[in-house]
């Protein structure tokens, strides 16, 4: 049996020189170790490279707002409601966040309608209302809508500027026509 002896600093202080070989493997282990790495960002980067070249990299969204109406104030209601359609030809969603108008100080509110159990319709405010990627938000009485102060002199075909507020595409502005419930 032999035995060595223990590894000790030689006498300038330094520790021992490792072998040639033990430094050969040290290095390929630190190269194999930084390679991984390094292969998965140039395959991640030469996916999307292709992703975007093919044209599959998304455009962004693109807003119109179309049939605005706001129904005729009636029955000495508090409320009414306006309608917008909103078209999104671009490739990412977008989010109707806000609505207001030079014409209504305050109180103009995104809604949802909502039923109960027991079939009776209601309406909940929301903060947001999404407007889908290559799609349409189509505003209507069981849907959505925007919640309006009634102003008592409106009257049929008179046209009321909104600003329609959205995520990415900023402001829209609109001009929905007065007509009487049940016209949509």
């Amino acid at each position: 049996m032999t035995i060595s002896a223990p590894a000790f600093p030689s006498p300038s202080g330094s520790s021992p020189t490792p072998s040639p070989s033990g430094r050969t493997r040290r290095l390929k282990e630190s190269l194999l170790a930084a390679t991984a790495p390094v292969v998965a960002c140039v395959v991640a980067l030469g996916g999307l490279t292709a992703w975007t070249s093919l044209g599959n990299a998304g455009t962004p969204p693109d807003i119109t707002v179309t049939r605005a109406r706001v129904f005729l104030p009636t029955g000495g209601t508090p409320d009414t409601a306006a309608f917008f359609r909103v078209t999104n030809q671009g490739d990412s969603a977008d989010e109707l966040t806000e609505v207001t108008s030079p014409s209504v100080p305050d109180g103009i509110a995104l809604s949802r309608h909502r039923m109960t159990a027991d079939g009776a319709a209601y309406r909940d405010t929301a903060d947001w209302l999404q407007v889908p990627a290559r799609g349409t938000l189509d505003m209507s009485p069981m849907s959505s809508d925007v919640t309006v102060p009634a102003d008592p002199v409106w009257s049929m075909g008179d046209r009321i500027s909104f600003d329609l507020h959205f995520t990415h595409s900023g402001t829209v502005r609109v001009r929905a026509e007065v007509v009487r419930p049940g016209s949509l």
